[in-house]
C-alpha cells in the first residue's frame, strides 16, 4: 500500500526521506589508555564533540556523524586538519585520510583490534615526529636569462639567428629551443638539489610530489624530528635569503606526517562506510 498521499490541488505528498543513520568520523590514531575529550569541533558543522574511543592501549580520535560521504571543500578539509593539530600538539598522530566514517563504535573498536600491530608500528616509527611542506617556485624569464648567460651554445645561436633574417634559420631556431629546455630543465634540477643538499641534516626522510604549474619546481614533504623543528626553520630561512629574488618559497607546518603513513588499513573488513 503506497504511502504517498493527494493534496486537495491533485498533487501528491511524498512521505519525509529518513535522516542517515549515526556514524563515527575518524580522524586520526594515537597511543592513549584513558578517555580524553578535545572539545566540540567536529566536522559537519554541528559542534560535535571530539573524543576517543579506545582498545588495548591505543585510541581513533573520532566524533559523532551522520552516515555520509563528506565532499572535500574548503571547510571540511580545514576542519579535519585542524582536529589532528590540535591532537598532535599532546600525541603523536596517525592522520587516518579524509572522509573516513565507521557506521558503529563497535567498528572502530574491530578496526582497531584488527590492525593493532601495523598501527603500533607506525606510531613507533612516528613518535615525536612532524612533517613541514616546501614549494617553490621561480621566474621562468629570470631563469632564461641566467642561463642564456652562462651557455655559450645558447648565446652563439642567438646571434646566428639575429643576423641571418633573411635567409631561412628554421633548424637554428629547432636548435635552440632544445638547448633552451635543456638548459632550464638542468637549472630547475641544480635548485632542487641544492635546497635538499641544505636541509638533508635535520630531516629524517623527504617525499618529492609534482609540481603544480610551470612555475612551480619543488612540491616537497619533510619529516622531522620535533626537537629539530627550530633548526629546519632556520635552515629553511637560510635557503630561502639565498636565492631570493630568483625563488619563491612557500613553507607550512607543523602537520602530522600526512605523507609518510598510509592507513587505509583493512577499512572494508572493519566495516567502514566509505
Amino acid at each position: 500500500m503506497s504511502t504517498d498521499q493527494r493534496t486537495p490541488d491533485g498533487a501528491v505528498d511524498q512521505a519525509p526521506t529518513a535522516p542517515p543513520a549515526e556514524g563515527k568520523y575518524v580522524y586520526c590514531i594515537i597511543e592513549a589508555e584513558s578517555p580524553r575529550g578535545f572539545g566540540p569541533m567536529g566536522i559537519g558543522g554541528r559542534g560535535d564533540e571530539v573524543y576517543a574511543i579506545h582498545f588495548g592501549g591505543l585510541a581513533a580520535v573520532v566524533s559523532d556523524t551522520p552516515v555520509v560521504v563528506y565532499d572535500p571543500t574548503r571547510e571540511n578539509a580545514l576542519t579535519h586538519e585542524h582536529v589532528n593539530e590540535t591532537v598532535m600538539k599532546e600525541f603523536t598522530v596517525i592522520p587516518m585520510s579524509f572522509g573516513t566514517v565507521f557506521r558503529t563504535e563497535y567498528d572502530v573498536i574491530e578496526f582497531l583490534k584488527d590492525t593493532s600491530d601495523a598501527l603500533r608500528d607506525v606510531l613507533l616509527k612516528m613518535k615525536d615526529k612532524i612533517e613541514f611542506g616546501l614549494k617553490v617556485n621561480w621566474d621562468p624569464e629570470i631563469v632564461l636569462q641566467e642561463v642564456e648567460q652562462e651557455s655559450e651554445d645558447i648565446r652563439r645561436l642567438k646571434e646566428e639567428i639575429m643576423s641571418n633574417r633573411l635567409t631561412s634559420t628554421y633548424f637554428a631556431r629547432m636548435q635552440l629551443g632544445r638547448l633552451v629546455e635543456r638548459g632550464m630543465a638542468d637549472k630547475a634540477d641544480a635548485y632542487v638539489r641544492e635546497v635538499y643538499d641544505h636541509l638533508r641534516d635535520c630531516a629524517i626522510a623527504s617525499r618529492h610530489n609534482k609540481p603544480i604549474g610551470d612555475k612551480m619546481i619543488l612540491n616537497a614533504a619533510f619529516l622531522v624530528e620535533r626537537d629539530k623543528a627550530a633548526e629546519f626553520d632556520h635552515r629553511v630561512s637560510e635557503i630561502a635569503q639565498r636565492y631570493e629574488g630568483r625563488l619563491r618559497f612557500h613553507y607550512t607546518g607543523p602537520w602530522p606526517p600526512y605523507n609518510f603513513v598510509n592507513i587505509r588499513l583493512k577499512l572494508e573488513r572493519a566495516g567502514a562506510a566509505t
